[in-house]
């Protein structure tokens, strides 16, 4: 299976201006700029669309294992938050820290928190991240 998105730069690193456009549509020549990725400008950025894969990608691993306890979440809500600092060797994402919260009938804390772990460890966009992936999780009445 493979998945397919583009990007356009055109100008200076400061000055100039890119878009990215996913296959599917979803996102189309959606604006991106240094602006967006060091500042506070409009658009989006690389780690941004980063997090967003992360905390997708966790909720439906999270689910996925849910399912196989047989549970079924009447909510996962995920937030991954990425960090990226300038070390010596240049920009580097140094954490995705994932905040979890699901309402899942039957669960009990434990069984959540071990699956929750699992989830993390498993999905495939933290086994991508070469980075620090830490969580915290709630378990919601």
């Amino acid at each position: 299976m493979k998945r397919k998105a583009s990007a356009e730069w055109n100008g200076s690193l400061k000055e100039g201006k890119g878009n990215i456009s996913t296959e599917s549509g979803v996102l189309s020549k959606t604006q991106y700029s240094f602006d967006t990725r060091f500042e506070k400008g409009i658009g989006t950025n690389p780690e941004e669309l980063v997090a967003g894969a992360h905390a997708a990608c966790f909720s439906m691993q999270l689910s996925a294992l849910l399912g196989e306890a047989g549970m079924v979440p009447d909510r996962i809500f995920t937030t991954a938050v990425v960090t990226f600092e300038k070390l010596k060797e240049g920009w580097t994402v140094t954490e995705s820290h994932l905040e979890v919260s699901a309402t899942i009938p039957g669960a009990t804390l434990d069984s959540f928190a071990k699956l929750a772990e699992n989830a993390k460890s498993g999905c495939l966009m933290s086994r991508l991240l070469n980075t620090t992936v830490t969580m915290e999780a709630k378990l919601l009445a």
